[in-house]
């Protein structure tokens, strides 16, 4: 009996898990630092789901609905899986610590330069 109910003891572990990647992506979805091209992905993967062409229809009662969030579930992995990892770990661990979303600071490319002039004298 065990082994049965230890499957359904683990869905809400898997929801906030859900739940907490979509929360991360539409925080680097925001980020500056994140390339175009990279965004495009959950976007992509969105556009599927709203879409009425589907691979396995979603009038199949539940192969339907699978298919769809088996694609959202491989799109957001692979979004986190391309994004910078400073962008990804910035913005854990400011969901982490509760923080509302900002981008991230400009500090690591700031170009140390010094300027002179020489004065031509003839």
């Amino acid at each position: 009996m065990r082994a049965g109910l230890t499957p359904w003891l683990s869905w809400p572990l898997l929801l906030r898990n859900l739940v907490s990647q979509v929360r991360l992506t539409s925080r680097l979805l925001r980020e500056p630092r994140v390339p175009l091209y990279i965004k495009a992905v959950p976007v992509l993967a969105a556009l599927y789901i709203i879409s009425p062409f589907d691979v396995v229809p979603d009038m199949l009662p539940i192969v339907g609905q699978l298919d769809d969030l088996g694609l959202l579930l491989i799109a957001l992995g692979a979004f986190l899986k391309v994004c910078p990892a400073g962008a990804v770990d910035f913005h854990r661990a400011a969901m982490t610590e509760g923080r509302r979303f900002s981008p991230m600071s400009p500090a690591g490319e700031v170009i140390d330069a010094e300027f002179r002039r020489e004065d031509d004298v003839r």
